[in-house]
């Protein structure tokens, strides 16, 4: 818990996170210590130099940490956790240089024993430099500790669907919700969903967030006000989707690819009743946020070529991008026109370059996931995982991809490789942040 003050020995650290450790930089300057300075038992409970500081000036101090030393300073001091999480210590960030576009993957992995462990990785996708990786620990909040070693985190969060709100990625799972700040790296628990879902949809629009599909129970669509921690049901899908993706450009939400359930699992006198699904895997639905009305004028088509939807997002040019599959490879798609109700411009789909994966990776008996997200307004990041389906061959005998990052550059119209994502990171959360 963060202390009510600050410890004077708190400034001296902050002091050196912000100054290069460079002597030839610095001149000794004699200070006259009085000898009653040293012996008066009172002087630790005088106030602090770093408590007199106003807010403004340990702001400027504090926006010049670097990245890999803010992790502990939310919990120096209440003050400290205050002034880290306002928008002023964003701007002066942004203001310094010291932000930049980056892919935030979350993780939960049972490997080795350690059920339940909880690892973030940050690709920095700056334009100007070289892409580095930073992998760490994710600090659990005191809700999940419980079962942070056993099944149950590892079940609750092992399809969890990442969404950014700001500098703030929140992790939804079955169940369970995790609100995660990318700059420091805190976690915290929030309210779960009203139905617990698998494999669904998720994305925010103004600065909200909407889930649906992932289960067989409901089509209701679900949307999250992260200032009041709640959740509320605001309309109905046309469809039970599993195993679909979320994307959200131009203010409407969208519901891409997966099966169609229909049915209910529970008959008369509460026994099971076996559900039916129809493929949809190349479907788009595509709800309006303001209105709460589905757009049936405006409504992406079927990907072409009876492609199976395998990812989607959104970026900041208000166009969808999804990225489908064909048994044998892969395509890419820009949906042009459906962000605006009553259809301004032509719609429809154009083909751009296909992800350029390995040759023979991807083919019959393989599963395709590839998680995606709008960096920004100029490009789009993706990452392609493949694994051999369960009980078959993978055709050809390649080898399965696992955390392959790939970049598009919107106005280049090219890919780029960038580095891939640790091991255990196969069915990671991915979202674009800016830290």
């Amino acid at each position: 818990m963060a202390a009510e003050s600050c410890h004077p020995r708190g400034l001296s650290w902050l002091a050196r996170s912000c100054i290069p450790a460079d002597p030839a930089r610095h001149i000794a300057v004699p200070v006259p210590i009085s000898a009653t300075a040293t012996t008066n038992p009172a002087s630790d409970t005088e106030e602090s130099p770093i408590s007199t500081l106003p807010d403004e000036l340990l702001l400027e101090c504090l926006a010049r940490v670097p990245r890999s030393s803010l992790h502990p300073l939310p919990a120096v001091c209440r003050r400290f956790a205050a002034l880290l999480a306002s928008h002023g210590f964003l701007h002066l960030r942004r203001a310094h240089g010291r932000l930049r576009p980056c892919l935030l993957a979350v993780s939960v992995s049972s490997a080795h024993g350690a059920a339940g462990a909880f690892a973030r990785a940050l690709l920095q996708l700056g334009a100007s430099s070289r892409p580095e990786l930073e992998v760490a620990a994710l600090p659990l909040p005191p809700p999940l500790l419980h079962c942070a070693g056993s099944s149950s985190s590892a079940f609750a969060f092992a399809h969890a669907r990442a969404v950014a709100v700001g500098r703030e990625v929140f992790l939804i799972g079955c169940g369970a919700t995790l609100r995660v700040d990318a700059l420091t790296g805190a976690a915290r628990a929030c309210a779960p969903t009203l139905f617990p879902r698998k494999k669904f949809a998720a994305a925010a629009v103004g600065g909200r967030i909407y889930v649906a599909g992932g289960s067989a129970r409901t089509a209701a669509v679900e949307e999250y006000d992260p200032a009041a921690d709640a959740w509320r049901v605001v309309a109905e899908a046309p469809r039970r989707r599993y195993g679909c993706a979320g994307a959200a450009a131009g203010g409407v939400f969208y519901v891409a690819g997966g099966v169609a359930v229909s049915g209910h699992p529970v008959g008369e006198g509460g026994a099971p009743r076996a559900l039916e699904a129809h493929a949809c895997a190349g479907s788009v639905d595509a709800l309006h946020v303001a209105s709460g009305a589905w757009a049936w004028s405006a409504r992406p088509r079927a990907v072409p070529g009876g492609g199976c939807v395998v990812g989607a997002c959104g970026a900041g040019d208000g166009h969808l991008y999804v990225v489908a599959s064909h048994a044998v490879d892969l395509s890419f798609w820009r949906w042009s026109g459906g962000g605006n109700r009553g259809g301004g411009g032509a719609c429809g789909w154009v083909a751009l370059e296909a992800p350029p994966v390995p040759r023979g990776s991807v083919g019959l008996g393989t599963a395709v996931r590839v998680a995606m997200a709008g960096v920004g307004a100029d490009r789009v990041a993706a990452v392609v995982n493949v694994a051999a389906v369960r009980g078959h061959n993978a055709a050809g005998g390649g080898a399965a991809l696992e955390g392959l990052v790939l970049v598009y550059d919107i106005g280049g119209g090219k890919w780029s490789r960038a580095p891939d994502l640790p091991p255990g990171f196969r069915r990671a959360a991915c979202a674009a942040v800016e830290c």
